[in-house]
């Protein structure tokens, strides 16, 4: 066989098995990239979707209630499907819709826009923060009477009065309960609160109250010493939250005296001394007023114009007596 040919042959190999070895390789990379884009769920040929954060009601805000941080988030909506007046991530901030007052209920997840709901410092708040049929009214309150500035607007206080009692057994000092589980709407004119806040000491609180506990209210606030004690969030944990928050205050149950604080004080009203019995005992034209004890005040003539004396030898004084003429017709 010529040499040249078998030096052809095995160049022809050669480059034979270099193509099916870069063809492999390519065919690897292709498959590779295919399953690749199979488990993203995205084809090569079509472009990837644009989205925006919308503001949403991450639970159910009822009406009336106000907007708390943990009301609300931010929520990935598909671009086409934005309305104008959804509230986006890159032009406003969670905080400023923060003490805002709902104006109706929003479901979970219902985007938030500004009409569905009162912000702080607009006209009328105040009147949309209140139920149907209830009244705001504000009481002075101080650091031992707030619980040291840990009350804020939506919190539940119980509303108790110290006064003094005047009766037959002297003054007396009493606390007593005279509303249940009151909203607190508002301290000072601050409505709204986040978890960055320091307790502050306010000057007043604003309660949620029927028209006629605000009466009650009032003169109690004439009346004596008004505090403020804070319920707990987990008393009405297990009820329904719409009925919660609308739920209106309650008339208080319970009264605490004195005499249970402490044992120096007596409950019992202070003795006096007995009444005491006269008899008035007539001799002639005169009488005596005679004790029942056997003492005797006084005496006045007598037919023997003697000074009449009791059977005790006491010393009596003459009490003048003048009979009535009878007159005869």
């Amino acid at each position: 066989m010529n040499s040249k040919r078998i030096i052809f042959l095995l160049l022809a190999v050669v480059v034979a098995g270099m193509t099916a070895f870069l063809a492999r390789t390519w065919l690897q990379g292709e498959r590779a990239a295919i399953l690749a884009q199979a488990q993203s769920g995205v084809r090569r040929d079509q472009p990837a979707l644009t989205s925006h954060k919308v503001l949403v009601a991450k639970a159910a805000i009822y009406t009336g209630r106000i907007v708390k941080p943990d009301d609300l988030r931010w929520q990935a909506w598909p671009a086409g499907d934005i309305a104008p007046a959804y509230i986006l991530e890159e032009k406003r901030k969670l905080t400023d819709f923060v003490g805002a007052v709902a104006r109706g209920t929003i479901g979970p997840g219902e985007p938030i826009t500004e009409t569905k709901l009162v912000l702080p410092g607009t006209r009328s708040f105040m009147s949309a923060v209140l139920q149907p049929g209830m009244r705001a009214i504000s009481v002075p309150v101080s650091a031992t009477s707030a619980v040291s500035g840990f009350i804020y607007a939506g919190d539940r206080v119980d509303v108790l009065l110290t006064h003094t009692l005047n009766s037959a057994r002297g003054q007396h000092k009493a606390t007593e309960t005279i509303l249940r589980n009151a909203r607190v709407i508002a301290m000072d004119q601050k409505v709204d609160s986040t978890p960055a806040d320091k307790p502050d000491v306010a000057k007043t609180a604003t309660l949620e109250l029927t028209p006629k506990q605000t009466e009650i209210i009032t003169l109690a606030v004439k009346m004596g010493d008004l505090s403020l004690t804070l319920r707990s969030l987990q008393e009405n944990a297990d009820s329904d939250s719409a009925a919660t928050e609308d739920a209106p205050a309650e008339p208080g149950d319970s009264y605490t005296q004195d005499a249970q604080v402490s044992r120096l004080i007596s409950d019992a009203p202070p003795p006096t001394a007995p009444a005491a019995r006269v008899v008035f005992v007539l001799r002639g034209s005169g009488q005596t007023k005679q004790n029942v004890d056997e003492s005797s005040t006084g005496s006045s003539d007598n037919e023997g114009g003697d000074e009449a004396k009791p059977a005790n030898n006491k010393t009596t004084r003459a009490i003048p007596f003048t009979r009535t003429p009878s007159v005869s017709p």
